[in-house]
């Protein structure tokens, strides 16, 4: 792992905020991609999107802050110097996020729920560049593994997990996909929002498949932060799915119970005609 890319004595260039940087830079660029197909101002969604950024900080920090209380305590500037006392919520900075752009949205009086499915596919690329920054400067480290594909973490005993490799690789996917279906919502095939809760359901089904696979987790109360978040957010995305989702899933019941219907008069019928012949011999 290479913490520093770049140590020019009075400068320090590290590794996870070059990463960062190219996050910041290609889910811009692909965002404006995106934007331009649509009849919003592009300086108004910009003007959004760096408020964004800004509350996502202050909001990913302060529940960093909250939830290590005993270390950071009522000493402002170490809640200020995050290179000296570094940490940040991630879920912490996606709500704070969201808070953010649905109040400035709604100050611009522009619909959170149409523009923020153009918002969902430049965020997941961001979190993939920001899952592999995380794993090239050693930030978030894997458990112990035998597993054949692990690598060694500088100050770390053993092999372990890459887990924020996974993690960048699904999140690269949900980019994809994302931007896939955002063209079905235009072509009004899902409802507008509708990226945003398959945003919020994935990304809550990643965080909670591979928490047992991070050596450095945010506790509440004795239990992950991220597990119990995950777990809420997942249930409450599967609801909404299934509640949007119903009349399909109800149809393919009904195939099936038909199905299931038609097997059991087949077999019965067969049965029968069977009986009948043993009967007339």
């Amino acid at each position: 792992m290479l913490p520093i890319l770049l140590d020019l004595k009075y400068i320090k260039i590290y590794t996870f905020g070059v990463f960062l940087v190219l996050a910041f830079f290609w889910a811009s660029f692909f965002l404006w991609r995106l934007i331009r197909l649509t009849s919003h101002k592009e300086e108004e969604i910009f003007d959004g999107l760096f408020l964004t950024l800004f509350g996502s900080l202050i909001f990913g920090r302060l529940t960093y802050v909250i939830l290590h209380f005993s270390e950071f305590g009522f000493d402002i500037l170490k809640f200020i110097l995050i290179n000296g006392y570094p940490g940040l919520s991630l879920y912490g900075s996606l709500f704070g996020g969201f808070l953010v752009l649905y109040g400035y949205f709604f100050i611009k009086k522009i619909s959170f729920k149409e523009a923020i499915d153009y918002f969902i596919p430049p965020l997941y690329l961001a979190l993939g560049f920001g899952k592999l920054g995380s794993f090239f400067s050693g930030v978030d480290i894997g458990t112990k593994t035998k597993f054949i594909i692990a690598v060694k973490y500088v100050g770390y005993d053993g092999l372990r997990h890459i887990t924020p490799i996974y993690e960048s690789i699904l999140f690269f996917v949900g980019a994809y996909l994302s931007f896939r279906i955002l063209f079905e919502i235009r072509k009004e095939k899902y409802p507008n929002g509708f990226t945003f809760a398959l945003f919020l359901w994935t990304f809550s089904l990643v965080y909670l498949v591979f928490d047992k696979l991070k050596d450095t987790r945010l506790y509440l109360g004795g239990i992950s932060f991220n597990f119990i978040v995950s777990l809420v957010m997942l249930l409450t995305g599967s609801f909404y799915f299934l509640y949007y989702f119903r009349h399909l899933i109800f149809q393919y019941l009904g195939k099936v119970s038909n199905l299931f219907k038609s097997y059991v008069k087949t077999n019965k019928s067969r049965s029968n005609q069977a009986a009948a012949k043993k009967a007339g011999e």
